[in-house]
């Protein structure tokens, strides 16, 4: 496949989608590139299934269009489209085989010869052996599988993917993970992925558009996403973020420095995407396992430059790989620290005092006039 191929690419140009006076999508532009793995991550509510129905033609935009390659689809029913869709329900004929679920697509479309195109497919997604059999005798992850075989053995330019890991065990969930990533390698065609799993979106997009309420809050690579958030909720929604509330004292070179509970943070400027006059309220962000913790009695063992905070231990859980503690700081209540259980410090229980620390190059800076706990998800949210 040639990188300059451009016929598997996604444009979306001002598409936006309402219902009445409710808008699903405000208007978005956003390019996927052929055969790249991008996925469309967001709580539910947030417009990204609808975005993904826009695209497969199952739901007409309400403003803007939409472009596969140079072909405007924007008004084509979805079986002229070349795009193919995977549910979270598979769908799959549960009087058929295997092997007839896959050449479905094929001998609808009145091809003969469907053995070697089936067979192939089916090695791709590694259910060879399983061919003769009907999908009740397959577990839900080869029930997957055979409905991805099954879009792919079409061709599609695009293939859609809307929560197709969403009834999973978490077991499960992880291994398809990685198998939908080397299938789409292999291939090479273009996946979009929808998906309120951060993790997942993580470990299988190239890029990621974080949606809320309907708009694109950031887009990116999921290691630009995680380290360099451009706003709370992306923050708080991508795995899990510490805010605290600082006001601007001085500029130091590249360095922003802050008051925050009496004591001194230091931001790098170029990851600020906060205002920084002097006076200024900034939220300085830190993520939990960047932070180092130290006994309040070996405080003066803390190399100089670091970032620094006191506070005390109001909670741990051993989690195997970490603890997580949950830390009382006088600059906020309830900050998050994860320890690597690899030297533990027997010291470190509830009720000790602490001194949390951190290498500076590690801290973001976000405007303060945003929402501090936006994209944190409450139980009942998870439980939803």
């Amino acid at each position: 496949m040639t990188t300059t191929d451009h016929s598997g690419d996604v444009r979306l140009t001002g598409i936006g989608k309402t219902y009445g006076s409710f808008t699903a999508v405000h208007p978005l532009d956003l390019t996927v590139p052929q055969g790249s793995f991008f996925a469309l991550l967001g709580a539910s509510g947030c417009g990204k299934t609808t975005t993904l129905r826009m695209i497969a033609g199952l739901e007409e935009p309400s403003c803007g269009t939409v472009h596969l390659g140079d072909q405007d689809v924007t008004h084509l029913p979805p079986y002229k489209r070349p795009v193919n869709t995977v549910f979270q329900s598979y769908a799959l004929f549960p009087h058929l085989d295997i092997f007839e679920n896959v050449a479905f697509g094929l001998r609808r479309r009145g091809v003969k010869s469907v053995k070697k195109q089936v067979e192939e497919m089916l090695e791709l997604v590694q259910l060879g052996e399983q061919a003769r059999k009907k999908p009740h005798q397959l577990s839900g992850g080869q029930q997957q599988r055979v409905a991805v075989a099954r879009a792919l053995i079409n061709h599609p330019k695009v293939l859609l993917l809307d929560e197709p890991l969403g009834a999973l065990d978490l077991k499960l969930r992880r291994q398809m993970q990685l198998e939908l990533k080397r299938i789409q390698t292999e291939v090479g065609i273009t996946f979009i992925h929808v998906t309120h799993d951060q993790e997942e979106a993580m470990t299988m997009a190239d890029t990621v558009a974080v949606m809320n309420a309907g708009r694109v809050e950031q887009l990116g690579a999921p290691t630009d996403l995680y380290e360099n958030p451009q706003t709370t909720f992306v923050a708080n929604f991508l795995g899990t973020s510490n805010l605290i509330e600082a006001e601007v004292d001085t500029r130091n070179g590249d360095d922003v420095v802050l008051k925050a509970g009496g004591g001194k943070l230091v931001l790098p400027a170029a990851r600020c995407s906060a205002p920084a006059a002097a006076g200024g309220k900034v939220l300085v962000g830190v993520r939990p396992e960047k932070i180092a913790l130290t006994h309040a009695d070996d405080a003066g063992a803390i190399p100089e430059g670091r970032n620094r905070l006191t506070g005390r231990i109001a909670d741990a859980s051993f989690i195997g790989v970490s603890t997580q503690y949950v830390i009382d700081s006088p600059v906020c209540d309830e900050l998050a620290v994860y320890v690597q259980n690899v030297e533990r410090d027997g010291r470190l229980v509830p009720g000790a005092d602490v001194v949390l620390h951190w290498n500076p190059a590690h801290t973001f800076g976000l405007d303060a006039a945003q929402d501090i706990d936006a994209g944190v998800e409450t139980v009942e949210e998870e439980a939803a």
